[in-house]
This record gives C-alpha cells, structure tokens and sequence, in this order.
C-alpha cells in the first residue's frame, strides 16, 4: 500500500507468505492489510518494507534501499522480527538501518499487525 498524503510511514516487518512453517499466513496478512487500510482513513501516507525469512530476500540491501526512499517521520518495525527469540540478529540489523538511513524518524513499535497505524500515531504529527 502506498498514499502520497504526509506525513510518510514505512512499515519494516516479516512477509507472512514468506515465514517457513506450517502455518496459515492468510490471517496475518489480512491483520497486515487491515493495519495499512487506517492509514489511509486517516489520510497518513504509508509503505511497507515486507522482507521474507526463505533465504530469497538480501535484508541490509531491501530494507536500506526503503529507507533510503523517501525521508521518513516514522518507521514502524513489526512484531514478527521482535517476538521470536530466532529474530533478534534481523531485529538488530533492521533498527540499526534504521538509524543509519532514516536518523531522523522515530522508530514505533506495534503489538499486532492490526495495531500497526496506532504504533505511529504515536509518533507522527
């Protein structure tokens, strides 16, 4: 999902399609769409940064080049990289591209895909 209303969000998290497992990421998914779907209610612009965990994504290079998009006012980091004690290497790469591409923009935190606009409200003006 993409708006071009300000202020500018980019979301950082997991691909539910792309997490090995037996599991059904069509809820996840839905919870993702649902999330991105209040932004636009609110007429705050959003884009997400969906990495897999399948070995078929370089993280530094697709997460850097998205933060290098645009200039940010918030970059939200999705609970799949920071509830599982097997993410935390990711988790540290992605804040810490993070900080070195998007210095500016404060970094949210949401408890579910659904929750992920409230996340950045909290930070964005």
């Amino acid at each position: 999902m993409d708006t071009t209303s300000s202020p500018r969000v980019l979301v950082i998290g997991l691909d539910p399609y792309r997490v090995p497992g037996p599991w059904d990421p069509a809820p996840v998914a839905e919870g993702i769409q649902a999330g991105l779907a209040k932004f636009a209610a609110h007429g705050v612009g959003v884009e997400t940064c969906l990495v897999g965990l399948d070995g078929s994504d370089d993280v530094q290079a697709v997460v850097g080049d998205a933060l290098q998009a645009h200039a940010w006012e918030c970059v939200t980091v999705g609970g799949g990289l920071r509830h599982s004690d097997d993410q935390v290497e990711l988790l540290e790469q992605v804040v810490n591209l993070v900080r070195r591409h998007a210095p500016d923009a404060a970094i949210a935190f949401n408890s579910t895909p659904a929750t992920t606009y409230e996340a950045a409200a909290r930070w964005i003006r």
